[in-house]
This record gives structure tokens, sequence and C-alpha cells, in this order.
């Protein structure tokens, strides 16, 4: 029993497997970035107000406000086809091989839909919050490329090498984009 749970704690935390194998962090390389961000950035701006409109215009006057999430995933799944086939006509040079399960599961296009169809969000404020939110992702997504592309070509410590090191620089980003916390309007648009 010892065994199993040192073996579940050390795949979860030490070696994790997004962090530690090729694969996992291929995702984050240069060459894919630059087409994982702006289909990322494009699936969240398509899916955000078309959420809401499926919200207002559907889902409310059906009073079928508790199928929200039922109807936003098959969305989330053809918006995040139809962005990769948009920018794969706009750039065709740019390897596009496994994105598609990484737009699919993006959780913050998933979030924003649902924070646009809230009940206080006003179309304006859905493809507000779908274009700066997008713009956001697609500028954390190149950041954290760029850190791990700096972290490869540094002298990194040894027992700082690896995933160590990639935590430790996403949480020190994840603080300074706490430092704009509060600066401006939430996702809904109060101050």
């Amino acid at each position: 029993m010892t065994e199993l749970f040192l073996a579940l704690i050390g795949a979860a935390l030490v070696n994790n497997l997004f962090l530690t194998l090729p694969a996992g962090a291929d995702a984050l390389r240069a060459a894919r970035v630059r087409l994982l961000g702006p289909a990322s950035a494009l699936l969240i701006l398509l899916a955000t107000p078309l959420a809401w409109l499926l919200q207002s215009l559907l889902l409310e006057p059906l009073e079928l406000t508790h199928l929200r999430l039922f109807t936003f995933l098959p969305l989330l799944a053809l918006l995040a086809w139809l962005s990769l086939r948009v920018l794969a006509r706009l750039r065709p040079q740019l390897p596009q091989g496994g994105l598609w399960p990484l737009l699919l599961g993006n959780g913050a296009a998933l979030g924003a839909m649902l924070l646009a169809s809230q009940p206080a969000a006003s179309f304006a404020q859905a493809l507000a919050l779908g274009f700066g939110g997008g713009l956001g992702f697609w500028l954390a997504l190149t950041l954290f490329s760029d850190l791990l592309e700096r972290i490869e070509q540094a002298d990194v410590p040894v027992p700082f090498k690896g995933a160590s090191i990639a935590l430790i620089g996403a949480g020190l980003m994840g603080l300074a984009f706490l430092g704009f916390n509060g600066m401006g309007f939430n996702g809904l648009g109060a101050p």
C-alpha cells in the first residue's frame, strides 16, 4: 500500500508528466506556440460571444439554463476545429499536429464561455471578455514558452533542473500577473 501511495505522489508531483516528458512540454515550444497562441485567442474570441448568444436566445427562453455546459462543450469542439482551419489557411507553414486536443481541452475558453453566460453580462461585455481573454491567454502562453527556452539555455543548479525550475518560473509568472489584480474590470465588467 505504501508503494502505491509513493508511486501516486511521485507521478503527480515529482515526475509530473506534463513538465518532465518532452511530449507534454512540447506543446509549449516556440514553433507550436506560434499557432497554438493565435488559435486559442481566436477560440476564446469566438466562443465567448457565441456562448452569450446561445444562453440569451435559446437556453433562457426555453428555461434550459441547467444544460448550459452540455451545449457549450459541442460548441467549443466545433470552434476549436474551426479556429485551427482558419489559421491553417492563414499560416500553412506552421505545424498543426496534435493541437486540436489542446484547444478542445482549453479550460480558459470554457471558463470565459461560462462567465459570459452569466445573467449580469451583456453582449458587449461578452465580446470584450472574449477579446481580452484571448489576448491574455496568448500573452501568457508566449511568455511561458519564452521562459522555458531561457531555462534550457541557463546554467541551472542540478537540484532545480527539469520540472522544479519550470514550476518556480510558472509560480513567479503567476505572481507577476497577480500584480495586475484590481487594475481594471473583472470578467463581467463590474469594478
